[in-house]
């Protein structure tokens, strides 16, 4: 009796050790049809290749969640990067995600559809269709999920950085149904290694494949996010690396230098190595950029 009793103490306690900042099932976006959409090749299949995701038809949210005692009522949309041709689902969106969980976040980890002719009408807006709808959800289950409603951001990284800084600053147009006209505003945004301007100096793969290398000019202006900055913008956390080769430091730069000009606020870190895609830990420093980010939480009164 005594040896069973033991045995389901050290369940729980294993229970309980594993379930800490784990997630539960991936939740449907859009559990009564994809907006958007066109019906899929038959070889447009969704397929994981050691976190690398691509082709995505059914978008997702994963809700990791803080320990009770831990939760501090914030959330956040984690939405990775992947030049807007896969998902780097697991050191950009799990472990991130997890990191937050034990902050006393709740993360919620994006599996969005990749800008596609093929599966969308408008190839241009799937993505933030996915990122709207994501905040959209939260915001109408925050008490489920014991989130408050004023404090739900975003981060992202690389063309996930794109994503969220498009999400942060074309809020005012729902680009879906919303009758109930849910606030589809961020209450704030991380933006690492950001993808932002569609111009000279942008990723060249992600404009590629979200508007099209010869883009009209009205569509590299749209989605030129340092070009779509007001007083109103929410504020911005920004980390890069200078000798960045992917995607130019310059795009931080001008995110921060047009949201000073607006009179939004902003904060910037900037490391003079470590190039792009490093996820939660840049090698070349001992520097912990998410340390500064929980502390930006907290002077921005996001985080107790």
């Amino acid at each position: 009796m005594f040896m069973k009793g033991f045995k389901l103490s050290i369940a729980a306690i294993l229970f309980a050790a594993i379930s800490f900042g784990q997630s539960g099932e991936p939740i449907l976006l859009y559990p009564n049809g994809v907006p958007n959409s066109k019906p899929a090749p038959n070889d447009y299949v969704e397929k994981n290749d050691k976190g690398w995701i691509t082709k995505v038809t059914q978008p997702t949210l994963t809700v990791f969640r803080p320990d009770d005692s831990k939760n501090s009522g914030t959330g956040i949309i984690v939405i990775p990067g992947g030049g807007y041709a896969g998902i780097a689902f697991n050191h950009e969106g799990i472990d991130v995600a997890k990191k937050f969980a034990e902050e006393g976040v709740t993360a919620f980890l994006l599996k969005y559809r990749l800008p596609s002719d093929l599966i969308m009408v408008d190839r241009s807006i799937g993505p933030l269709q996915d990122a709207q709808r994501a905040i959209q959800i939260i915001r109408e289950r925050a008490g489920e999920w014991k989130v408050d409603p004023n404090k739900i951001g975003v981060i992202g990284f690389s063309a996930g950085g794109h994503l969220a800084s498009t999400f942060g600053t074309h809020y005012k147009q729902a680009v879906i149904e919303n009758k109930s006209n849910v606030d589809l505003r961020p209450s704030f945004m991380a933006l690492i290694y950001p993808v932002i301007t569609m111009g000279e100096l942008t990723h060249g793969g992600s404009k590629q494949n979200l508007i099209g290398q010869n883009a009209a000019a009205d569509q590299v202006h749209l989605y030129s996010n340092e070009k779509q900055i007001d007083a109103n913008t929410p504020p911005a956390f920004l980390v890069h690396a200078q000798d960045d080769k992917t995607v130019p430091v310059q795009n931080s730069l001008m995110m921060y230098e047009a949201i000073t000009k607006a009179g939004a606020k902003a904060e910037m870190h900037l490391y003079q190595a470590g190039g792009h895609g490093f996820g939660l830990n840049n090698k070349t420093t001992p520097d912990q950029w998410f340390d500064h980010c929980v502390n930006w939480l907290k002077a921005n009164s996001f985080l107790k």
